[in-house]
């Protein structure tokens, strides 16, 4: 038996080694390739011939074949043997067995890593584990490394997250690869067009087929054009006049986004043209906007640094002839852009001209009475290029340059000029602006600048919602809204102050992509993907309505109050626990107490089952009013029909106000044209006075919390006295609400 063994261990070292004479062929979808493999077979020093398929096949599944026809399946396996293969000093399967066993262990745990709901947990506890550590396994790379670092490098959902700080330690490990020429260099190999690997490709070719034709998601998989590696620059350029909202988050998320593909810049640019609109309050909050989405700029400018230039082009294009002063009333000038017809003004001499200009810069009563118009094509059938006005005077006092200035550009005069001047490359801008790129280009033309790449999407539309920042102004002045942080909003500071994840706002954004197409979305499927980001981690707490509340007297329950720890979240032990106080008398919600039976089994949770004995109702037999029970914690929890929450009877209970909120306007498409006093909505607000648990005492602003059988909360007052309620606004859950205009529309 022994020599059977001996002679049979040679035999598979032999076999083995045959296995590899010559350079196995590694096959796989180009779509999908194994940067992980690539990486540890160019460290390990194991060639391997490379077959990539341009077309998926099914299994999509990388393969390593044999000269004898043995097959490998799977990155996993793969990277095991090239582990194995790899020369000693790589150490890829670490440097004993105890350690080989752990990079099983994260092998095999990467298969976690995918987009979804559990996503974000699960890196948060790899940011915890690589808190004190470099690499996963022992004191140098491994092939546990590798999977877990394709995984993240694959998934878009990644890169919308990492900048949060729960994942610190984890995105610092990432970016040691990043920059690791090694990587740097598959990763480069690999790339087609510039599209980011995308690993675990599904293999099913139909449905590829189906998602092609849903076109319901969009792609950031464009080619920009004149873009290259290190040579591109965007800027996202807000007006200071409001907050910024959704539509914003994704113009500068996009611009964020084609800046770091390729290597280049983002330019934060507040386009500060109109001194009727704008405050140094609008800038800050658009500053902290920036913060909120992650946007890292590499400047920040104001297109009033850029006045004198701007003035001085005027001048310029006036004594070029392709400039005119235009006294013409606006509402007349309206009219003949509209029929095409020519102003008066446009036959003005160079020296007219000239002097009407120097009345503009001057800010007098003549002055006021002009405009500066481009002199372009007053018959073109595009009617941005039928000599679109240039300049205007303001006397309102500029909120950075006060009254220096008495003229101002328009966005349409100055952005071109200034995007040429801070050597922006590629303008992102919404289709709405599409009719006006010729113009662009015109002034760009006229202004002998450098031309700029625009690169058109569509922008966000949203059910019962407006997004123009006017409209918006307009219910704060009403009053129907607080500020431009009101929950309400859609604004990002509203939205969060809701308690909108900044994760889910990104990863939103990009599944919109780059896509050109209009649609007009539901709120639902954001506030989804909210969900699915909050509910893994959240702590639980329990509250029970003032309104009708019922006490329960439980015969047999404690004759003092017992206080146990109970785990704030039972899937998610870093939530930490809570203290529950257990008392012979606790507080029912109504509909709970209306919802027993006499001789029922109930549930109360965190605690056990309690046998209803008696229920006493009102005179009118309408209300409960008290009820009578007697514990009976030997009882099947899954047995029971209702699992209640409760409170106990406790002087330490939290006063809390929850809110709840509707939509601001009772129209679901609205248009440019529309009223808004016609279609606000007179109830977008509902209060309900609750008490919460004593935990709840030291819960800090903004914290996200879910009340058992209520919802998801976040904490916009904290707690400070008795008199003075806890304020908590609902969180949407991407379900129907069962108030309000929404409810009303799904009836």
């Amino acid at each position: 038996f022994f020599s059977y063994a001996v002679n049979s261990s040679r035999f598979f070292e032999l076999e083995a080694h045959n296995l590899v004479m010559n350079q196995p062929v590694l096959s796989y979808w180009n779509a999908a390739p194994p940067v992980a493999v690539l990486i540890a077979s160019r460290i390990g020093g194991v060639p391997l011939k490379r077959v990539p398929w341009t077309e998926q096949r099914s299994p999509a599944t990388a393969t390593l074949t044999f000269d004898d026809g043995t097959k490998l399946f799977g990155v996993h396996s793969i990277l095991r043997f090239i582990a194995r293969r790899s020369s000693k000093s790589a150490n890829l399967y670490g440097t004993d067995a105890l350690a080989s066993v752990l990079i099983d262990q994260w092998l095999d745990q990467s298969d976690a890593l995918v987009n979804g709901a559990s996503f974000n947990v699960f890196c948060e506890m790899l940011s915890s584990f690589m808190a004190t550590r470099s690499y996963f396994v022992g004191p140098g790379l491994t092939i546990a490394d590798l999977a877990l670092w394709e995984r993240l490098f694959s998934s878009r959902q990644w890169h919308a997250v990492k900048d949060s700080p729960p994942f610190y330690h984890l995105k610092r490990w990432d970016e040691l690869f990043q920059r690791d020429p090694r990587f740097v260099d598959i990763v480069t190999e690999v790339t087609v067009k510039g599209k980011r690997p995308c690993s675990h490709a599904k293999s099913n070719a139909a449905t590829q087929d189906k998602q092609k034709r849903k076109q319901v998601g969009g792609s950031f998989d464009i080619d920009l054009e004149g873009a290259s590696k290190g040579n591109v620059v965007t800027r996202f350029p807000p007006e200071p006049s409001g907050y910024l909202h959704i539509g914003h988050a994704k113009a500068a998320l996009l611009n964020q986004y084609f800046a770091r593909h390729y290597n280049g810049k983002l330019i934060i640019r507040f386009d500060d043209t109109n001194p009727s609109k704008e405050k140094d309050e609008f800038v800050d909050n658009i500053l902290r906007d920036c913060e909120i989405l992650g946007l890292k700029p590499d400047m920040v400018t104001y297109t009033s640094d850029s006045f004198e230039q701007i003035l001085d082009m005027g001048t310029k294009l006036i004594q070029e002839g392709s400039m005119y002063i235009d006294d013409t009333p606006i509402d007349k000038m309206r009219e003949e852009r509209v029929n095409r017809i020519e102003s008066a003004a446009r036959t003005n001499s160079i020296e007219t001209n000239l002097n009407l200009w120097q009345h503009m810069i001057d800010g007098d009563e003549k002055g006021l009475l002009c405009a500066a118009r481009f002199r372009m094509d007053m018959q073109n059938d595009n009617g941005a290029l039928r000599d679109p006005v240039a300049f205007r005077c303001n006397l309102i006092p500029h909120h950075r340059t006060g009254t220096k200035y008495k003229v101002y550009p328009t966005y349409d005069c100055a952005c071109p000029f200034v995007d040429a001047l801070e050597g922006v490359t590629h303008a992102l801008r919404t289709s709405e602006y599409r009719d006006r790129e010729a113009q662009y280009r015109w002034v760009q033309k006229l202004m002998g600048t450098r031309q700029v790449h625009i690169w058109d999407y569509s922008r966000l539309n949203f059910v019962y919602t407006t997004l123009s920042k006017r409209k918006l102004q307009w219910f704060v002045d009403e009053g129907y809204a607080d500020g431009w942080d009101d929950p309400r909003f859609p604004t990002v500071q509203g939205m969060t102050r809701r308690g909108l994840q900044t994760e889910a706002l990104k990863e939103f954004i990009l599944m919109q992509g780059a896509s050109r197409n209009v649609n007009l979305m539901e709120w639902e499927k954001l506030w989804t993907l909210n969900k699915r980001i909050i509910d893994p981690v959240c702590p639980r707490h329990v509250a029970v309505s003032n309104r009708g509340k019922v006490l329960v007297n439980i015969t047999n329950g404690p004759s003092h109050p017992e206080v146990v720890s109970v785990a704030k979240h039972k899937k998610y032990p870093p939530a930490g626990v809570k203290a529950t106080t257990r008392t012979s008398r606790i507080w029912l919600d109504a509909e709970d107490a209306m919802s027993v039976r006499e001789g029922e089994e109930v549930t109360l949770m965190d605690w056990g089952n309690c046998v209803i004995d008696r229920v006493a109702k009102d005179s009118a037999g309408q209300n409960v009013v008290a009820i009578q029970a007697h514990l009976n914690l030997d009882g099947s929890v899954k047995s029971t029909r209702l699992k209640l929450t409760w409170l106990p009877d406790i002087g330490n209970l939290v006063p809390l106000s929850l809110f709840d909120f509707d939509y601001l306007i009772t129209k679901k498409k609205v248009e440019d044209d529309d009223n808004l006093a016609d279609i606000v909505n007179a109830t977008t607000k509902i209060e309900t006075h609750a008490h919460g648990d004593a935990n709840m005492r030291t819960l800090q602003k903004g914290t996200v919390i879910q009340l058992e059988r209520r919802g998801y909360f976040i904490v916009d007052k904290v707690f400070v006295r008795s008199d003075s309620p806890m304020v908590l606004f609902a969180i949407p859950d991407g379900r129907i609400k069962t108030w309000g205009v929404s409810a009303e529309v799904k009836k």
